[in-house]
């Protein structure tokens, strides 16, 4: 039976009790993680609307966007919520008119789960910038669950040479940092700068050799500066030190809004910084005719598309990517998300959903 091999149960083998709940860790109110504020629950089974599917949840990865909004630094539309937004899962019910995929297939979602359509960013290809645009684990329910719904036209077939583990941080880390890697204009042979060394700057840094280019990367964790090295980086630091050569493009993937002018004094003339937080610390007053004349550009990076998440997946194939992983049983969120703010995790963190 097609999906049998992905650990699909078919509906028929569930009790009919079992399809109405689902254990769920659950955001009622925001608070520091070390608080422990996901609370697991048993909740209302979610029923697939028209174009919609159901997936039995095999894994989520977690995410600093997890951390901002289980804090509080992001201001979620309603409570209580269901966080997760680099979900991995089998289709196990469909909604009316959803033909795209079968029942057994495994698919991933990520952070962007829907827009208009048919404003002027859409039209253009510019879906993430959408008025109406909706996010997974922020305006609907994710994947810190047993199941999840998702719009069909919103979820990814997988490079099959991916395990569960190792698909999940594409979906976001991934994304984000191949659209930051684009819009910092990066080219061919050309020295990359990452400031930060989490799971985005652990994939892009495979993404930029592929490419060719020399990186360097600053980060303030010993263990971080290790893996990065032994992953090919051409030289390591911290922000505040000077690298041998200045960068032609550079990616902020840490919430720090001094690290802005400090990335900038480290471009060359004519180079480019791409800002890849959804949250960001103040950044500190800059000084236009030292750092920022020249030429020098910057520019934020805001979710990502779904042509951005298609392209990445290909690309992550063919290179292919691979991500240090640390997993979490599912009910063991919050201490996952704790040891992710305290960067005690390598890379990637998984939670397993049983």
């Amino acid at each position: 039976m097609e999906g049998a091999g992905n650990g699909w149960v078919p509906r028929s083998g569930l009790a009919g009790k079992a399809m109405r709940k689902m254990k769920a860790m659950r955001l009622v109110k925001p608070a520091p993680v070390e608080s422990t504020p996901l609370v697991m629950d048993d909740v209302p089974l979610p029923r697939p609307g028209p174009g919609q599917i159901r997936l039995l949840v095999n894994v989520c990865a977690i995410c600093h966007t997890d951390l901002h909004i289980i804090e509080g630094e992001l201001e979620v539309p309603r409570l209580p919520l269901i966080p997760g937004h680099q979900v991995i899962g089998t289709v196990e019910a469909r909604g009316a008119g959803a033909r795209r995929f079968r029942e057994g297939d495994r698919l991933g979602v990520a952070w962007l789960q829907g827009a208009c359509g048919t404003c002027g960013f859409c039209r253009r290809g510019m879906e993430n910038l959408c008025g109406n645009a909706r996010f997974t684990g922020f305006h609907a329910d994710g994947g810190y669950a047993e199941y999840v719904v998702v719009r069909e036209d919103f979820a990814y077939a997988l490079p099959e040479k991916f395990a569960d583990v190792q698909a999940a941080p594409l979906l976001c880390a991934g994304v984000i940092g191949y659209r930051a890697f684009r819009l910092a204009g990066t080219c061919v042979g050309e020295r990359l700068g990452l400031f930060g060394f989490g799971a985005s700057a652990h994939i892009v840094l495979q993404v930029a050799l592929h490419r060719q280019c020399e990186v360097y990367v600053f980060t303030r964790s010993e263990n971080h500066r290790d893996l990065a090295r032994r992953m090919g980086a051409a030289w390591v630091g911290d922000a505040i030190d000077s690298p041998p050569e200045k960068l032609d493009r550079a990616i902020l993937l840490a919430p720090a809004g001094r690290l802005v002018p400090v990335a900038l004094g480290h471009l060359r003339r004519g180079g480019s910084l791409a800002i890849a937080a959804i949250y960001l610390d103040p950044i500190p007053s800059i000084d236009y005719g030292e750092i920022l004349f020249g030429e020098r550009s910057m520019t934020s990076v805001t979710a990502g598309t779904r042509q951005d998440a298609r392209e990445l997946l290909e690309l992550a194939g063919e290179i292919p990517i691979e991500v240090e992983i640390r997993e979490f049983p599912l009910e063991d969120a919050n201490r996952a998300l704790e040891a992710l703010k305290r960067s005690a995790i390598p890379a990637a963190g998984v939670l397993r959903v049983p």
